[in-house]
This record gives C-alpha cells, sequence and structure tokens, in this order.
C-alpha cells in the first residue's frame, strides 16, 4: 500500500469524522449526506436521495465489516482496512463516485461546472485551494468544465491503494 494512499484515506477520515470523535458513526454519515445535498440546489430530488443512500451505504459497508464488537464506531486504523481493500469496498465507492457526479451534473449533460464541482467538495470539507487543484488537474474544457466519467474515475483513484501521482492526490494538504 503506497504513501499517499494512505494520507488521501487519513483526510476522508478525518472529513467524515464530523463529531471530532476520533471513530466514524452512522451520525457522521448522515451529517455529511445532509451537507452535500444542500449545496446541490440545482439537482433532482431523485439525485438527492441518491447521495443520501450511497452515504448509508458507506457506513453500512464500514459497519458490517468492521464493527465486529458492536459499538456502533469504526477507528481509523479499521477504516484503513476496509477501505484500501477494493475487494471489500469497490461497489460502495462505485455507488458514492457515480451519485456524487450526478449531483455534480444537475443538467444532465455529462459536464460538471467548476462553482457546483466546487459547492459538492467543499460541503464535504476539502480546502479550496486542493479543490482548484484538482479540478485543474482532471483537465477542464475551455468552457472549465470536466466530464463526469473524469470525475468518476478520479474517486475511484482515490481509493486505489497503489495508486500515486493520481489527481486525487491534490486534496491531501501539502501533497504535490
Amino acid at each position: 500500500m503506497r504513501t499517499e494512499a494512505v494520507d488521501r484515506v487519513d483526510l476522508i477520515f478525518t472529513l467524515f469524522d464530523a463529531d471530532d470523535s476520533g471513530q466514524l458513526e452512522a451520525g457522521d454519515f448522515e451529517l455529511m449526506a445532509s451537507r452535500v445535498a444542500a449545496v446541490a440546489t440545482d439537482s433532482t430530488a431523485a439525485a438527492r436521495a441518491a447521495i443520501l443512500s450511497a452515504f448509508r451505504r458507506y457506513w453500512a459497508t464500514l459497519a458490517a465489516e468492521l464493527d465486529v464488537d458492536g459499538d456502533g464506531k469504526v477507528s481509523l486504523d479499521e477504516f484503513r482496512a476496509c477501505v484500501l481493500s477494493p475487494e471489500r469496498f469497490e461497489d460502495t465507492i462505485d455507488e458514492f463516485a457515480r451519485a456524487l457526479a450526478v449531483l455534480g451534473d444537475p443538467d444532465g449533460d455529462g459536464l460538471i461546472e467548476r462553482p457546483v464541482f466546487t459547492a459538492l467538495m467543499t460541503a464535504i470539507g476539502f480546502g479550496r485551494a486542493n479543490i482548484d487543484a484538482l479540478f485543474d488537474a482532471f483537465g477542464p474544457n475551455d468552457d472549465d468544465q470536466i466530464t463526469v466519467s473524469v470525475w468518476v474515475a478520479g474517486i475511484k483513484d482515490y481509493y486505489s491503494p497503489d495508486a500515486s501521482g493520481i489527481a486525487g492526490d491534490h486534496l491531501v494538504p501539502g501533497a504535490k
């Protein structure tokens, strides 16, 4: 497992730990989903429901795979073990990536505009400079848009334990 992958996952853990308890719980994912859906004002109700479902599945997968004592909490070490094991988490990440990208493309044209991308990524908790660096790394067109497929692939790459030098590394403060 590459250091870059661990850094990316550690950042996600910190962002998802909405109550700063040092552990992930179901409530953290509900709060994150509500924050993301709230900024997707031009998206359909179905798209906002899909992201809520994706966040709930994310938590359900973590809990099912890792919460062996049934206390409803997942530590950072447990999170790393699951999220960086593609065979355990691939379908969950796929659902999450697609749901987030659909929110980013409310008009359904297959393109995501920078302001929408920025709003969604800010709601997740990423820093503005990192968001801009990521968007630029995705190679926007002359109208400052990226394709849905590029963002979906970028999200999946973010969770790849063997990936380095990927666009998603721009999200980690101090990386690149």
